[in-house]
């Protein structure tokens, strides 16, 4: 029966084989084995890719937040310099009266040491004409000294 049995298989084989189903059969499995393994390629692909994305958005995301902290410090940077421009104004209107005043201090200082250079000079031209007196005139030179010795103190 067995034998029988095994005969019936391989007679329904060769019908099916020449009858075409079969090879259709063979066709369609192997189609469908192929599209399984193009699927299983694009799923592998994507799956390379997913670390790749995972990457690049980890970097977008930072490279966002570093563009609003540098927003951020921009913004700041603006209201500090907006909250001390009175501040500013004031420290330059006082840095430029001081300026003015050290200025008046020196040219007051140099009219003073012109004026103090222009009082020695004459008192030097005045000793030197007293020594010319006195050398001119020997009896004269005891007071003339003591003079000259009162104008210099």
């Amino acid at each position: 029966m067995d034998k029988l049995v095994e005969f019936g298989r391989k007679a329904w084989f060769i019908v099916r084989v020449l009858s075409g189903y079969e090879e259709r059969r063979i066709r369609s499995y192997r189609l469908l084995l192929q599209k399984r393994i193009e699927q299983s390629q694009t799923r592998k692909q994507e799956l390379r890719r997913i670390p790749e994305q995972a990457i690049l958005s980890e970097v977008r995301r930072m490279v966002e937040e570093m563009q609003a902290l540098n927003r951020q410090l921009d913004e700041t940077e603006a209201a500090i310099e907006e909250y001390f421009k009175p501040i500013d104004k004031h420290a330059q209107v006082i840095m430029n009266m001081q300026l003015e005043k050290e200025e008046k201090q020196m040219k007051e200082m140099v009219k003073a040491m012109q004026e103090q250079m222009m009082a020695q000079r004459e008192m030097v031209i005045k000793q030197m004409e007293a020594a010319n007196l006195t050398s001119n005139h020997p009896d004269r030179s005891t007071p003339s000294t003591h003079s000259n010795q009162e104008q210099v103190k």
